[in-house]
């Protein structure tokens, strides 16, 4: 009746493994470690880079626990592990000053980091500790303001670009056209042109609204931003800052970095681990515009002593050495929808590029009027340009083109990489910093997990006190939900904060309550006359329906959190979700096999150990149990009868009509004739007759 086939047990123990293989990272800890990464998008780490560490390490005789290389993504990074923060502060001098010659230009970023201390062969399974969040690893955060004005005036220049295009290309005489503030104003000496090039552009670039007024010596037509419009490129001026501060701060190596909206023109930053509050702000700082430009095509590549031509500026950085190129731009990096590596028809690397509506139209004007003559890719960082490439226009590009010439597949690669990389669409000014201490943090987490620990030892004495058996099973399937709890976030590499401990210690309190619902029901079973076998199954099962009610009641509410929720409260919603499936496992599945293991096996079991089972006064068991089972087959067949116990206890009476027997009421010691008539039994008056 109570035995759980033997593929339930394995589950049971699959679990258990999966669980402890999962959660045993967490035990390790983090060790202090330096991150050596790319500090510009132009260098990339190789297997040379990793060498100079290892050699700098060996000539100062250092000895590092672990060096690593992790080149499997965009962002690849050297970490070096070490025993102690002393060594760590010392080997980031040492790296600092080995790999950046020029101090005022560095070409790596070397950064104080954390890594998880957990042996080769639990890494090797992808076993790793859950990421700590802000308030218990320590970290610093920053808010962030938007310069949405500069947002706004770079999509007006934009646009007074388009402009510009589309009249020559419509064949419109106009008298300039310029920003002018939050407008772009375009000059003409009649009004028939002015209100030619309106329909025009009102037609093309309808995100302005366009309308004529006399200005200086003729007429004039103005573009401004609708109210929708300019929402419009505020809110994409925005996410295109998150998307680029996602990549810059990847470079610190931050565990889980917290970047999100705040209002209509804030960002907030938190990178936890991060101590080296300048080298934050500096990584955020950073912006990277792309731009394409001609080359000069009588001087592509000057002598050092070369003069600079008027109209034209020299880049010394890059790929291909001091460069002239010329200051007009002719699309720049938020043209690029897309760029990805291939190969032309000859079978040789190239890099394929497409560029938006407007960009195709700006770089089809351009490349019309200079086929045959050299066009540079430029970088800008931290205001210096690098040259990427320089290109021969082979022919009148559209808003799809091909770059050739690369030396080799994963130079087309990595060009492709950076002609993706976002932009910061507009300025940002740090408007508040706040650091948090490491010591802070680890008391946050000792307060934090004293507070589990206690609420679970509580739990426990309360439990065994009053179920005792069946209370030590309970709280057996609490640990394994713990366990379980811990194991999952950790596969899911989620970030561990505060709220987070809260959601735990809730979780705990949650699946609890589910044993003292199925214990309470096996207890009502006992007291009922069910046999102890028979208490048991009906316990879980009818115990069953309440627990899935009220936990699918809950998870609604805490999928609601997820949804709606953001920083903290999205912490704790996902921890207390995954608590409450953990818990219907754990609570219901985990326990009845315990019950199961110890209990299935004992045919003539008499009592559970599940405490006290109190019971009406003057009750016999044996009765108790006859009328228990006559009312779960359903037995109301009218009868009278008459019992006299000790007249039961001798005659011989079959098994069956046995079982059908109903206990007799007891009045002052002598049985009382009652009648049973369908469902209800009424006793017999004294003297009376039927």
């Amino acid at each position: 009746m109570n035995r759980y086939p033997l593929w339930k047990y394995a589950v049971m123990l699959v679990a258990l493994v999966i669980g402890l293989v999962y959660t045993l990272p967490n035990f390790f800890g983090e060790a202090p470690a330096v991150q050596v990464s790319s500090g510009k998008a132009t260098v990339k780490l190789d297997s040379s880079t990793l060498a100079n560490v290892e050699g700098a390490l060996s000539a100062s005789k250092i000895a590092a626990d672990e060096v690593t290389f992790d080149n499997s993504s965009a962002n690849a990074n050297i970490r070096v592990r070490l025993k102690d923060t002393d060594t760590q502060l010392r080997v980031k001098d040492l790296l600092q000053k080995t790999l950046n010659s020029d101090p005022n230009d560095p070409q790596y970023i070397v950064a104080l980091n954390l890594q998880a201390a957990s042996p080769r062969w639990l890494t090797a399974l992808h076993a790793l500790p859950m990421y700590l969040g802000l308030d218990l690893r320590g970290g610093v955060h920053f808010l962030l303001q938007v310069d949405m004005a500069g947002a706004l005036n770079k999509k007006l220049d934009s646009n007074a670009t388009d402009a510009r295009a589309l009249l020559r290309d419509k064949n419109i005489r106009d008298g300039g056209v310029n920003r002018v503030n939050q407008a772009v104003v375009v000059n003409f000496s009649d009004q028939a042109a002015a209100d030619s090039a309106r329909t025009v552009l009102s037609t093309s670039l309808n995100e302005l609204q366009w309308a004529t007024r006399q200005g200086g010596d003729g007429y004039q037509v103005v573009g401004t931003f609708t109210p929708a419009a300019q929402k419009t490129v505020e809110d994409s001026a925005l996410k295109q800052n998150i998307i680029t501060l996602h990549n810059r701060v990847n470079e610190l190596g931050v565990a889980e970095p917290v970047i999100q909206q705040q209002g209509s023109d804030r960002i907030v930053v938190e990178l936890p681990g991060v101590q080296d509050t300048a080298k934050a702000k500096d990584i955020i700082g950073r912006t990277a515009t792309l731009e394409a430009r001609l080359a000069d095509p009588t001087n592509t590549h000057p002598g050092p002593n070369d003069p600079v031509p008027p109209g034209d500026e020299l880049f010394t950085q890059g790929n291909t050495g001091p460069t002239l190129v010329r200051k007009q731009v002719i699309f720049s990096g938020d043209r690029i929808i897309d760029a990805s590596a291939g190969f032309d028809e000859h079978q040789r690397p190239s890099v394929n590029i497409r560029l938006d509506a407007a960009g195709g139209r700006s770089v089809s004007s351009v490349s019309r009027d200079n086929i045959g003559k050299p066009m540079a890719m430029i970088l800008f960082e931290k205001g210096k340009g690098e040259v990427l490439t320089v290109a021969t226009i082979q022919s009148e590009l559209g808003d799809r083109f091909q770059i050739t010439g690369q030396p080799s597949p994963q130079a087309a690669t990595d060009l492709a990489l950076l002609l993706r990389a976002g932009s910061l669409a507009a300025p940002m000014d740090i408007i508040e910093e706040r650091t948090i201490g490491p010591s802070l943090g680890a008391d946050n987490i000792r307060k934090g997990f004293d507070s589990v620990q206690y609420g679970f030892a509580a739990i426990a004495v309360f439990m065994i006190a009053y179920y005792m058996l069946f209370g030590l099973i309970s709280m057996l399937s609490l640990s394994v939900n713990l366990l379980l709890l811990v194991a999952i976030l950790s596969m899911l590499q989620a970030t561990l904060t505060l709220p987070g401990i809260a959601a735990i210690a809730l979780a705990l309190g949650m699946a609890i309550d589910a044993n003292v619902l199925i214990n309470e029901r096996i207890r009502e079973e006992l007291r009922n006359g069910a046999p102890p076998q028979l208490a048991i199954q009906n316990g879980f099962s009818h115990a069953w329906a309440t627990i899935l009610d009220s936990n699918v009641t809950t998870l609604i509410a805490g999928l609601a959190l997820l949804a709606f929720g953001s920083g903290p409260v999205r912490g704790f919603a996902v921890v207390h979700c995954i608590g409450i499936l953990t818990s219907m496992f754990s609570a219901v599945f985990f326990s009845r096999g315990l019950v199961n293991l110890w209990y299935g096996g004992k045919k003539k079991l008499q009592s559970l150990a599940i405490g006290q089972v109190w019971r009406p006064t003057g009750s016999d068991t044996a009765a108790a149990t006859a009328a228990y089972l006559a009312n779960e087959r359903g037995d109301d067949s009218p009868v009278d009868e008459i019992v006299q116990p000790a007249a039961r206890a001798k005659a011989p009476v079959p098994a069956r009509a046995q079982k059908q027997q109903a206990a007799p009421a007891l009045r002052n010691g002598k049985p009382v004739v009652r009648r049973r008539s369908g469902p209800g039994i009424e006793p017999k008056k004294p003297g009376s007759s039927n």
